[in-house]
């Protein structure tokens, strides 16, 4: 098969519809005064490669080398993301309602398989983040391509592979990803418009009890108020408008005033966890495996950054600083997960819900941190919508006059967010649609893909045998979740819920 073009730095190459080319924009999207007579294109972008190679070779520093600074070399936009935002950004992809279900999450697997499979699964997470950063930068390199998004790099890597099949049916690789991040990230926002839908709904019934006494154990009575659905169809207008916004810096703003309400909120909630911790020998060490498979959807899906992975890196002013980034965000992520998933099934044990949010006390100020949380995740909204819109509305942006061109825009992202709302309003239970999401297409974009793509972009340059027993190794556990959180998922799905009409406060 031939090689794929292999265009310069500066070129005018327009990449084919349907590719993630975030960072193929200089200002991924403008305001909305003047978006009008802006095209997504390639050659808006200013960030060049550099490299010691040749376009066929490899980088000089083998392939365990991780980026490093003498085979390649980026220098990125003047107005790109500094290294401060781009941790911001990082951080804030991960943190949202995968981090309070995690709680529910330890439970199904037990007081300490949960913490334990924690701590594996982000490393493994972590570790699959870096081998994505790792062979885009190879393709980079390569091809003297100024990015390669992930499915750009799941396609070259199929045509290293030694496999004919495999490198004529390459293009396959591209379309398979686009797939699974706009499935991933679309079902994020999904569980996001029920998890806005269940605290306002329990802040608004529980308003007439709500007093300033946050240590009384007494059962708070809820007032009637409309259902969930009619929460979720209510916060629609709102969202829409919001993912009006398309500039990735400018979204910055939002992201950090999420950040900064949802860091006031972690607080109070572990101070109230930390100060009310009864007797833990009652709880299970080990859960049973048909609840550890819904374990596992639900920790996989709190992992939820490798789709904007690349985007951010793409759009640094210095996309160099990128791999410590990624390492120190993550292990800050990891940590946080840890702590508060066996925190909070030790604070409420068995009665522990969907969302640890929904656990804390009817009194004001823990009142509040559902709003500041519920406010965090409202903005969160926006920068996983990015990366399923920047897939789908490109591409059929270019198919209409230019005139038309921001109706069509706008047009496509309103329909998009109701999407998402029909179908938070068809499945409104949290924890169900957090699993779900999480075994179906988190684990494979995080977990199965990766490893994968390290083996057909290495495995003739001669990859270790050890690394090619390691990444099977994921791939397998990857899948093997898949299927069995999946059809628990599913299970769990057409199974009655149990109506809690009271908060479970111990």
């Amino acid at each position: 098969m031939a090689e794929p073009k292999k265009p310069q730095a500066g070129s005018t190459e327009v990449t084919p519809a349907g590719s993630i080319e975030l960072a193929a924009v200089s200002d991924v999207t403008v305001s909305t005064a003047t978006m009008s007579t802006r095209r997504l294109r390639s050659e808006d972008y200013n960030d060049y490669s550099s490299t010691e190679a040749t376009p066929d070779g490899s980088p000089p520093e083998g392939i365990n080398s991780f980026a490093s600074p003498s085979s390649y070399q980026r220098f990125g936009e003047s107005n790109g993301t500094t290294w401060f935002q781009t941790l911001i950004h990082l951080v804030k992809g991960n943190i949202g309602t995968g981090l309070l279900g995690l709680p529910l999450a330890v439970k199904n697997a037990g007081i300490v398989l949960g913490p334990l499979s924690l701590l594996v699964m982000g490393i493994a997470a972590v570790h699959c983040m870096g081998i994505l950063v790792k062979c885009a930068h190879h393709f980079c390199n390569k091809y003297q391509r100024p990015f390669v998004d992930y499915g750009d790099a799941v396609m070259y890597g199929l045509e290293a592979s030694p496999s004919a099949w495999l490198r004529t049916h390459a293009i396959w690789g591209r379309y398979i990803v686009g797939f699974f991040l706009i499935l991933t990230q679309l079902g994020f926002c999904c569980v996001y418009f029920v998890f806005l839908a269940d605290n306002l709904k329990q802040v608004i019934s529980a308003a007439n009890g709500t007093t300033n006494d946050c240590h009384s154990n007494k059962t708070t009575v809820l007032t009637p108020t409309m259902d969930s659905r009619l929460f979720i169809l209510s916060l629609l207008p709102f969202l829409v408008l919001l993912v009006y916004i398309q500039n990735l810096k400018f979204l910055s703003i939002f992201s950090m005033l999420a950040n900064l309400t949802m860091l006031c909120s972690l607080l109070m909630i572990n101070w109230y966890i930390i100060t009310g911790i009864p007797d833990p020998r009652n709880l299970p060490l080990v859960a049973g495996w048909q609840s550890y498979s819904l374990y596992f959807g639900t920790a996989i899906f709190a992992f939820e950054g490798i789709g904007v992975v690349l985007p951010l890196e793409n759009k640094m002013k210095n996309p160099r600083q990128f791999p410590m980034i990624l390492y120190v965000g993550m292990a800050i992520v990891t940590l946080l997960y840890i702590s508060l998933g066996t925190l909070g099934y030790l604070r409420f044990g068995a009665g522990i819900q969907a969302s640890i949010t929904l656990n804390l006390p009817d009194c004001w100020m823990y009142q509040s941190v559902k709003l500041l949380y519920s406010i965090g995740i409202f903005f969160t909204y926006a920068l996983q919508f990015y990366v399923p819109a920047e897939i789908v509305v490109p591409g059929a942006v270019s198919q209409v006059p230019e005139r038309w061109a921001l109706w069509v825009n706008l047009l496509l992202r309103t329909c998009l967010v109701c999407v998402t709302c029909l179908l938070a309003i068809l499945i409104p239970r949290l924890d169900i649609v957090i699993s779900l999401v999480g075994s179906v297409s988190s684990s494979a974009l995080a977990l199965i893909i990766p490893p994968l793509l390290e083996i057909t972009t290495y495995y003739s340059d001669g990859l270790h045998p050890v690394a090619i027993a390691k990444d099977i190794l994921i791939s397998v556990l990857g899948f093997a979740g898949f299927v069995v959180g999946t059809y628990e998922s599913l299970w769990a799905l057409a199974t009655p819920p149990i109506s809690n009409t009271t908060n479970a406060l111990v």
